[in-house]
């Protein structure tokens, strides 16, 4: 007779003890929670217990945390994750909340993941009949949570450990962001503008010295200085007048006064415009086949998700998540509240292909 499996709750096999497969806690899962990235982290220990209860305070201690930090990453994401651990037989669980709780990274020390695509596909899975005992084991966890995120328009990202074991980051940000968040630092120049007095030397990376202001013209103001009025007449380059009844050097005796002499103007060649830099050339990637049934589609509808494309061409939603992904990046979608649309590059690719 059928009947629904829900993790945590099955209780069918307890009495029957440890099998052949069993999986056995036997470290302690350790979560570093960074308040601030310049200062080491707080760090809360779940020490070793039965499968059930480990899983179960791991995840409601991960869930506290985060929202502890103002995350939003929900309980039942949290808790997919978490039950993966069981794959690399809880071989040093280590969890960090990086971002105010929007970034969280969970990693192990177990035989890793050989096809991470794989992974990500509804259906696959390598837990055995102990494992089974604890999670649904039939593949859903990893899609499931990369399918919300990306909905979300936040990002999955799995990666091979140091020494061995599997590295799984989810964050509510895109990829590229979370990545650059969660190991950003901030450097001297960033810190503080230069003292008032002091030179600002040229940043570092290729950017050049500040251009000096043309013949005759007044400096530009700079944030924050002090502004002085321009004395009359000099913003143009003309010589100022002399004070009313002072006599004009070469001429008449001391004291005479004469009318002021007019200053011969030279005449300056006229600047020329600097000719507009020509736009460079788009870059051109190759594109295939799913991206050109996604850029058709979506030339086609408007707008579509990875559940549109899944109907439309079948494969899975994961496999189109990461389609999109992939044309984001080029710059031919965009992603809206829930759904994407073409970029005015991305229909001049769907025109093309």
């Amino acid at each position: 007779m059928p009947r629904d499996f829900y993790p945590f709750v099955e209780k069918d096999h307890e009495e029957d003890g440890n099998g052949p497969d069993e999986p056995v806690v036997e470290h302690p899962a350790r979560i570093a929670v960074y308040d601030d990235v310049a200062s080491a982290p707080r760090v809360v220990m779940i020490e070793p217990q039965d499968v059930r209860s480990y899983l179960e305070e791991i995840t409601s201690a991960v869930s506290r945390l985060v929202r502890e930090q103002g995350g939003t990453i929900p309980f039942m994401v949290i808790r997919e994750i978490v039950e993966n651990f069981i794959h690399a037989y809880f071989q040093a669980p280590t969890i960090t909340i990086l971002d105010g709780g929007n970034t969280i990274r969970f990693s192990d020390q177990g035989p890793g993941i050989r096809e991470k695509s794989l992974a990500l596909e509804y259906g696959t899975s390598s837990a055995t009949e102990g494992m089974k005992r604890y999670i649904r084991g039939v593949g859903s966890g990893l899609p499931y949570v990369q399918q919300y995120m990306v909905d979300k328009g936040g990002s999955l990202d799995i990666e091979d450990n140091i020494a061995g074991g599997t590295v799984v980051t989810i964050s509510t940000r895109p990829q590229e962001d979370a990545r650059a968040t969660a190991n950003a630092e901030v450097t001297p120049d960033e810190a503080a503008p230069a003292a008032w007095g002091q030179p600002v030397w040229p940043q570092q990376g290729g950017a050049s010295w500040p251009q000096q202001p043309a013949w005759g013209q007044a400096p530009a103001q700079q944030p924050g200085w002090p502004a002085y009025p321009a004395a009359a007449g000099w913003a143009q380059g003309a010589v100022p007048a002399p004070m009313p009844g002072a006599p004009v050097a070469g001429a008449g005796a001391p004291g005479q006064a004469f009318p002021q002499q007019p200053f011969p103007q030279q005449p300056w060649p006229a600047q020329q415009p600097a000719a507009p830099a020509a736009p460079a050339p788009a870059p051109v990637t190759p594109l295939d086949e799913r991206a050109r049934q996604a850029l058709a589609h979506l030339a086609a509808r408007g707008e579509a998700g990875p559940s549109d494309l899944t109907q439309a061409f079948g494969q899975s939603a994961s496999s189109w998540s990461r389609t999109l992904q992939t044309l984001a990046r080029m710059g031919a979608v965009t992603k809206g509240a829930q759904k994407y649309r073409l970029t005015e590059y991305g229909q001049a690719l769907a025109a093309s292909s």
